[in-house]
């Protein structure tokens, strides 16, 4: 493989990869690199005056804010952000996109059956709470159930979740705000993941569980139980309440087994956290391919973090199944635009110092990376946040792009798995959908051995196609919806990750 990464003949930067930094001059110009370079960041192929647009991947990712000479690292002291043209071209690629869908042969998993159609790949109880006033109780019973020993011989329940938060309450009773929290926690009470819940309240908040039913209906509700704090008489005694619910359950939880169930009923989260330059070429589209071939099997990739599509939507526009779709997903980041400015923000905010660190210089060179993840079926819809997601094929879901709330609202969807990938390192892992950690590089595998689930970086070191990583992570896939524990399961992560999308005054 030629070092560095050249992906595309119009760039007019490359991307280091750690044997390039052994080379005296690895792009011919005749001068050593300059001093302190890192892998992951960028070079510059050819001069660009002050001004020039700076092309990776044969996008445009900002402006030379001074002169750049050929050879010289281009990061942030000398490439910035600058608007760039949103004449989309709406389903330009749709007919590429159509083609681009693998064609193989169905395939199955072992999963829970649910009488609503859906499939888990996990058997969790789950213990809601409606408002902040009741989070420590749920926390505490969940303990305490944990510590006692008592689920040892359930063999096919997972454990107990704690679904707590900090609001429903001192929120206005309607709004998106509020209806965002209804779906979280309707989303997440009914999940396919989920065998059985038990909504805990205090009693007097906004959130009241008897309006959440009546919205939704009765869909799911056989298998949960509401209690409040106040009717129940206090702290103490509801978490007695709760564990003796608990212990009742146990047995019909654990009645269900894995049984033969279709890939086409799984949803998949695509996430990615702490990138760094090597998360658009090898992560990222890695788990594209694997994308594409979820979507091959007739399920759901769901896309999301609307600030960290910025600048690369066009991308995903040209491949949108229709006009209504691409629609929404513009106005969507419409949305977007207008939150940060009337915050005081800009949508180069992101990226984190950390990504800067790894490489990324800004949100529109971040966002390449991140629409990678989707890989390069067509766009059949746009939901909101937490919206539950119904068709199958590539989807986008508008979430914010902070990993613990974007991937709330993917879960309350309804994906069952989630896959991240990470550069710079994450120790994210998510319940009662498992997540899968991908890492970018052999440094970061070696690194942090005990987090990640797969190493991506040997796309770089080793050669191993995209192709051939994006089966491995589809395998992978396959196996954990049939109960292979991720590295962020070992840990016990998950139950501090659920963070909602709180919007609106807090009064």
């Amino acid at each position: 493989m030629r070092e560095p990464l050249i992906l595309h003949p119009n760039d007019t930067v490359a991307v280091l990869t750690e044997r390039a930094l052994v080379g005296a001059d690895p792009l011919g110009l005749g001068a050593p690199l300059p001093a302190a370079m890192a892998s992951g960041h960028k070079i510059a192929r050819v001069a660009m005056p002050a001004g020039a647009p700076v092309i990776k991947f044969g996008q445009f990712i900002g402006r030379a804010s001074v002169a750049i000479a050929a050879g010289e690292h281009v990061h942030t002291h000398n490439c910035v952000f600058a608007e760039r043209d949103q004449d989309y071209a709406i389903g330009a690629d749709l007919k590429a996109a159509l083609a681009a869908v693998p064609q193989m042969e169905a395939l199955r998993f072992a999963g829970y059956a649910r009488a609503d159609g859906r499939v888990g790949t996990r058997n969790y109880i789950a213990l809601v709470a409606t408002v902040n006033c009741s989070a420590t109780v749920i926390r505490r019973a969940a303990t305490e159930i944990e510590a006692s020993g008592l689920l040892v011989d359930y063999h096919n329940v997972d454990g107990i979740v704690a679904l707590a938060h900090g609001s429903g309450c001192g929120m206005a009773d309607s709004g998106r705000g509020f209806d965002i929290l209804n779906r979280v926690l309707w989303g997440h009470a009914t999940h396919p993941n989920v065998g059985a819940t038990v909504f805990v309240g205090l009693g007097c908040e906004v959130m009241q569980i008897a309006r959440m039913q009546a919205r939704f209906g009765d869909a799911g509700t056989d298998r949960f139980h509401a209690l409040t704090i106040q009717d129940t008489g206090g702290t103490r005694a509801t978490i007695d309440a709760i564990k003796a619910h608990v212990t009742q359950i146990l047995p019909q939880v654990n009645a269900i087994t894995r049984t033969s169930q279709p890939m086409s009923a799984l949803r998949i989260a695509l996430q990615c956290g702490g990138s760094d330059g090597f998360s658009s070429i090898t992560a990222n589209p890695a788990l594209g391919v694997a994308s594409d071939l979820i979507v091959a099997q007739g399920g759901t990739a769901i896309l999301s973090e609307t600030p960290e599509i910025y600048g690369a939507e066009q991308l995903l526009l040209r491949r949108a199944s229709s006009r209504a779709v691409a629609d929404k997903l513009i106005a969507q980041i419409r949305w977007w635009e207008d939150y940060a400015a009337q915050n005081g923000g800009s949508m180069d905010n992101n990226p984190s110092p950390g990504n800067k660190q790894g490489g990324i210089t800004t949100i529109l060179e971040k966002s390449l990376g991140a629409v990678a993840k989707g890989g390069a079926t067509p766009l059949v819809a746009v939901y909101d946040y937490a919206e539950q997601v119904t068709v199958s094929g590539f989807v986008f879901m508008d979430t914010p792009g902070y990993d613990p709330v974007s991937a709330t609202g993917q879960i309350a969807g309804g994906a069952q798995i989630v896959l991240f990938t990470t550069g710079r390192g994450s120790a994210f892992g998510s319940k009662p959908a498992p997540t899968i950690k991908l890492a970018t590089s052999d440094r970061l595998f070696r690194q942090m051995p005990d987090d990640m689930d797969l190493n991506t970086g040997d796309i770089v070191s080793g050669g191993i196609s995209l192709a051939e990583k994006g089966q491995q992570i589809f395998d992978l896939i396959r196996a954990t919806a049939s109960g292979q524990t991720t590295k962020s399961e070992a840990l016990g992560l998950g139950d501090n990750e659920f963070v909602p999308w709180q919007i609106g005054a807090v009064m």
